[in-house]
């Protein structure tokens, strides 16, 4: 399959690693932290599971502040569709994940106009997830080949990954951060009050169109990895983590990125070292540490 972000490996079956390769923990833990590094496909995981987790802690950390997680998972399964349908054409898998974010991203925005109201805003986002999820499974109805990657789609993969996809997943993260980074004070302003902003001559609806189109753009990117169904386990629950510690925009926004590398790169190194998935355990540490935060905070 030409393209595809789950190309087989020898040494991996999707998100599970092979007891014939990997024995497990040894009593060295040098030695441990050094085998994490040895194969090339895990340096890959390791490298793109650094940019996903930066990029979706800066982004996210403003989508749960701008109450869009619904949104967010909206856009996570056009993302589903898009790779369905990439499948289906015959094209590069990562062509489909951002082409069909976009228009869900535009498709969004057109549904939450500033005179709607966050009922109607709601029944319109559903709509559009339902009709994105319906369409994701007549492509895979569609397809009459051996779709084995169809766990790889709902729930991701981060082995298979190559050096040239690591490249691209680089360059959108760079692309959306930098994006964000430029509009923050705007865009936090808008975020928190968006009335008061809109009559300080604030352009909220642009600024909501934007923010869209860069987190359709976050939500492609972070589906290669954890999947559609998985997407929040990076996107979501960190950022949710950090402003439930901290009211400080840069002191949260910091904090969500330390927290999805912190639960990436331990997912990382326990799926490797038994027979686990690695979204088992990246979303298993994140809601953890949410649960943490909730009672100690």
């Amino acid at each position: 399959m030409g393209g595809s972000w789950w190309s087989a490996r020898p040494t991996c079956t999707g998100t599970m690693l092979t007891s014939s390769v990997f024995t497990g923990l040894s009593w060295n833990p040098v030695d441990d932290v050094h085998a994490l590094f040895t194969y090339p496909f895990m340096q890959h995981a390791l490298a793109a599971g650094t940019i996903v987790a930066v990029m979706a802690g800066v982004i996210g950390w403003f989508m749960v502040l701008r109450r869009q997680t619904f949104a967010g998972h909206t856009l996570s399964l056009t993302a589903f569709t898009g790779a369905s349908a990439a499948v289906l054409a015959g094209v590069p898998i990562v062509l489909g994940y951002f082409t069909v974010c976009g228009l869900g991203a535009l498709a969004l925005a057109g549904a939450s106009g500033p005179r709607r109201s966050q009922g109607t805003e709601s029944a319109a986002t559903g709509s559009i997830q339902a009709f994105a999820l319906g369409l994701g499974f007549l492509f895979v109805s569609l397809y009459h080949g051996v779709l084995n990657g169809l766990d790889s789609l709902l729930f991701g993969t981060f082995l298979g990954i190559t050096s040239s996809q690591v490249f691209v997943l680089l360059v959108v993260a760079a692309i959306a951060i930098a994006l964000v980074a430029v509009a923050a004070r705007p865009l936090l302003f808008a975020s928190v009050d968006p009335d008061v902003a809109r009559a300080s001559g604030v352009r909220v609806q642009l600024l909501g169109l934007g923010f869209l189109l860069v987190l359709g753009l976050s939500v492609a990117e972070t589906s290669q990895i954890t999947g559609a169904l998985l997407v929040f386990a990076l996107l979501v629950t960190p950022a949710a983590t950090a402003q439930r510690l901290t009211t400080r925009p840069l002191a949260g926004v910091v904090l969500s990125v330390a927290l999805a590398l912190l639960v990436t790169w331990l997912g990382l190194a326990l799926a490797y070292f038994s027979v686990y998935p690695v979204g088992f355990y990246i979303t298993s540490l994140s809601f953890a540490l949410y649960v943490l935060a909730r009672m100690f905070a």
